[in-house]
């Protein structure tokens, strides 16, 4: 049962919710739940290294056509010392949550950490027959609240470097929040009349870098220092708050109802803090990942210009429209997919390459963050693996029958095989995700992964990988 009681923190109200584990409370970690995906490091996702703590912004309700679908709440997201039997919900700047609301925000936490009946069976499955992932508590894939924050971030990982995707969806995320204020609003709506490239729609260019897509050259065949240390530098974190202040120092009360009578969710940020309980994340640029409909009405031209998506801004405005005018049902997909067959799959998958836009890796990627784990999205990033964990020489011809023959015994789960190799991997080269100030996530990159030249370099990094795979 969920308990809900109401406190005051500083100057702010905050309500906290308990979210029971149930079964899933002998071997949940809430660090290994949420530190397993890049997802989780994808804007507004925010995860304290230091607190072992998730904060973002959720939705008070998950129907595209009640008003508290427009209203966002930031909550953090904690557990106690283990075992614990539930996680804590900090719900930020409100005092009470009605019981849809409170029901609303408890089905997107059990999304995002896969708490479903159906997961905790999956991870119970899966840990059976691969001993190594039971013994790193691995079993668990983050992804987003909702289906259509997975598909549009699917579709941001797709034919780009990390960083740019991360990037990406920053500015998303920054749109969101300019659409929340009317000054914002009436800047996008008047861009969207004229389409010029006035002053006005230079507000719209992205205060988020633009990855470099095609100068892959890079110095990196020197061999490197151990980027672990750097990742987990507590000098490191620190900044990372000050760049969080610093970004927000004319923005000091944001909680508050503005315009049409929307809840504006965020709490200033001198009460923060990064790891004493309080908040750091909801700084004035960073809003919710945006709707359908807040997607829906704006102009292609100003989409792509804003949040730099290129050609993507295309494909994300018809899925937005096609979900608002009921050509897409996100709920029955959901439901399609709650029982993962492959009969269900292949029904899912027919659907999903309809939509513009979606081919083989995004229909996959999309079909994994619903809970099908049998297909595993191949890319160049797997390519990559193959070779150098493997020493398989795989071609984008062959992968498929490659990946077969390492994982296909761990069917039907021969993704999160995959994946816990893989992201095992990561932590080997680059240190534990977990431990990373948000800022070094743009590090994690297979240009920074390359074998390097110096024999002594390279006997040290192939050793780690014949580690890793005994």
């Amino acid at each position: 049962m969920e308990i809900q009681s109401s406190l005051t923190g500083g100057n702010h109200l905050t309500t906290v919710v308990e979210l029971p584990l149930g079964e899933a409370a002998a071997t949940f970690k809430l660090e290994k739940a949420v530190c397993s995906h890049g997802l989780f490091m994808m804007a507004p996702n925010f995860w304290d290294p230091k607190s072992k703590t998730l904060q973002r912004p959720l939705r008070l309700s998950l129907s595209l056509n009640d008003p508290d679908h427009q209203k966002s709440v930031t909550v953090k997201i904690s557990q106690s010392c283990r075992p614990s039997q539930s996680l804590k919900l900090q719900v930020f700047g409100t005092d009470s949550l009605s019981s849809p609301q409170q029901h609303s925000l408890l089905n997107q936490v059990r999304r995002m950490l896969r708490l479903l009946e159906e997961d905790n069976r999956t991870v119970r499955d899966f840990q059976e027959i691969h001993t190594e992932a039971k013994e790193r508590e691995f079993g668990r894939i983050f992804r987003s609240p909702t289906l259509f924050e997975d598909m549009i971030k699917c579709i941001l990982l797709c034919n780009c470097q990390w960083p740019r995707s991360l990037s990406m969806a920053t500015a998303l995320c920054e749109l969101q929040w300019e659409l929340q204020y009317p000054l914002s609003r009436d800047k996008v709506h008047n861009d969207t009349d004229s389409r010029s490239q006035t002053a006005d729609s230079e507000h719209f260019i992205p205060k988020t870098p633009a990855g470099k897509e095609t100068k892959r050259k890079m110095e990196v065949q020197k061999c490197p220092e151990n980027l672990a240390n750097k990742f987990t530098d507590a000098n490191a974190v620190g900044e990372e708050v000050s760049v969080f202040k610093m970004a927000c120092d004319h923005v000091l009360h944001c909680s508050k109802m503005v315009g049409d009578g929307r809840l504006i969710n965020f709490p200033q940020l001198d009460d923060f803090s990064c790891s004493d309980g309080s908040e750091p994340y909801n700084c004035c640029r960073i809003g919710n990942f945006p709707s359908p409909n807040e997607l829906a009405s704006l102009d292609e031209s100003v989409l792509a210009r804003r949040c730099n998506l290129g050609y993507r801004a295309s494909r994300i405005l018809k899925l937005a429209q096609l979900v608002v005018q009921g050509g897409i049902k996100l709920g029955e997909l959901e439901e399609t997919g709650r029982q993962p067959t492959l009969s269900s799959y292949n029904i899912l998958a027919e659907q999903l390459k309809e939509i513009d836009g979606f081919g083989p890796f995004t229909c996959a990627n999309v079909l994994m963050c619903m809970g099908f784990y049998h297909v595993i999205p191949s890319d160049s990033e797997t390519i990559r693996h193959m070779k150098q964990v493997h020493a398989r020489q795989t071609t984008i011809k062959t992968v498929d029958g490659d990946l077969e023959i390492i994982y296909g015994k761990y069917a039907p789960f021969q993704f999160l095989a995959y994946w816990s190799e893989v992201w095992s991997f990561y932590e080997d080269w680059f240190g534990k995700p977990s431990e990373m100030p948000p800022t070094n996530y743009k590090l994690i990159t297979a240009t920074n992964m390359r074998p390097k030249r110096n024999a002594k370099c390279k006997r040290k990094k192939i050793s780690v990988s014949e580690k890793h795979l005994q």
